[in-house]
């Protein structure tokens, strides 16, 4: 890579894949977990795993990681602490590195928050959802508005100053004011991040072969609009379609991502991407996806990999990028996909004139209308 090109930032996203419950909205790859979690078999995966992507790295430190899942939180910081040390002797770290867990409430232990802490933990993000028992409820979720708000007070008692809770709109029947309830809630506790975002029906979930009763698109829209002036009243500022955050504790490993950075990928159905010989060089890849066969040690890791063809680069970097409120320069376009911005300028021009994007000063940003209509602005690229 050259001056002109250097490699992205690189992240490392790790899967855990086991959850108490399967969640009826939820499409990720998450298991029910059985008698026993096999943790430390699990951890033994991961640095297997990981060290047979070292190559990958090449030669660059992690500026984030990310525990998702599943439910991290299932694991121990002793086994969560192993994981991060061998990350550090693999990879390397940034002297700033960002390193995030999922927690869910209904697992939540003020032990092992303080041990997640001290085994290098520095951001927490808990999966609320929503402050509702009747919601949490039909949402399927284990943990009612008590579990919700003791596992806070459990994150800041044990040391954690960067909190994000996820919560979302648009519930089975709910109303504008019960919406604009949870978020009270959410702003009398003062986590650092919100992740505020509407729920959505996908296929192959519980709610996809059985859809509950949402509310009609009025009302989604009423809940939307209240909702963005509820957060930047708080002091809450967007930066992306469903991130907000106060002083300046924007998700780095979000960033990276929406930036079109580089990730590594251990665990479980975890997917990467990496930037090889050249910015429009770009490998995804994922990994064997069910527990078992992960935890196989005669299958490999890796499930196979696609290299992004360079027609479509264009696409890929803008279904990242435009999700932020401050879009992308032109240069961050060349760097990060090796093409010209002439390649897309002709139809970001279009787009202008329609009031769907801005041009200025070397930047791409959506508009108000163009947030709205976001999809339409990738299917004008695709």
């Amino acid at each position: 890579m050259s001056a002109n090109h250097p490699l992205p930032p690189l992240s490392l996203y790790v899967h855990i894949p086991w959850c108490v419950r399967k969640c009826p909205y939820c499409d990720f790859n998450s298991h029910e977990r059985g008698q026993t979690l096999p943790e430390q078999a699990y951890v033994e995966a991961l640095m297997q795993d990981m060290s047979e992507d070292l190559a990958l790295a090449q030669g660059r430190p992690l500026q984030s990681i990310f525990f998702g899942g599943g439910t991290p939180s299932l694991f121990s910081g002793m086994a969560i602490g192993q994981i991060i040390e061998n990350a550090e002797k693999l990879f390397g770290f940034a002297e700033d590195i960002e390193i995030t867990l999922e927690a869910n409430p209904g697992t939540a232990e003020h032990g092992n928050f303080r041990d997640l802490h001290s085994a290098g933990v520095n951001r927490l993000s808990l999966g609320i959802q929503s402050f509702d028992d009747q919601h949490l409820h039909k949402l399927g979720r284990i943990h009612g508005r008590h579990e919700a708000l003791r596992a806070f007070g459990y994150a800041r008692d044990a040391g954690f100053d960067n909190i994000n809770l996820d919560l979302m709109h648009g519930l089975p029947e709910q109303s504008l004011s019960q919406a604009m309830a949870d978020l009270d809630q959410a702003f009398e506790l003062g986590p650092e991040h919100i992740s505020w975002y509407q729920l959505t029906i996908e296929p192959n979930t519980v709610f996809y072969n059985r859809p509950p009763q949402l509310p009609v698109d009025d009302v989604l829209a009423d809940i939307q609009d209240a909702g963005y002036a509820q957060l930047a009243e708080h002091g809450y500022g967007q930066y992306e379609v469903s991130a907000y955050a106060r002083h300046e504790r924007q998700s780095r490993h979000n960033r990276n991502y929406w930036e079109f950075g580089d990730y590594l990928a251990a665990g479980a159905g975890a997917h990467g991407k990496i930037t090889r010989n050249a910015p429009d060089d770009i490998l995804r890849y994922r990994k064997t996806r069910l527990p078992n066969d992960y935890l196989n040690r005669n299958k490999p890791f890796t499930a196979g990999g696609e290299h992004i063809p360079v027609d479509n680069l264009p696409l890929e970097f803008l279904m990242n990028a435009l999700r932020l409120n401050s879009g992308f320069s032109q240069t961050l376009f060349e760097m990060r996909t090796g093409l010209q911005f002439e390649t897309i300028a002709q139809l970001a021009i279009e787009l202008v004139h329609k009031d769907l994007l801005n041009m200025k000063d070397g930047y791409v940003v959506t508009t108000a209308l163009g947030q709205r209509f976001l999809n339409e602005i990738l299917g004008q690229f695709g």
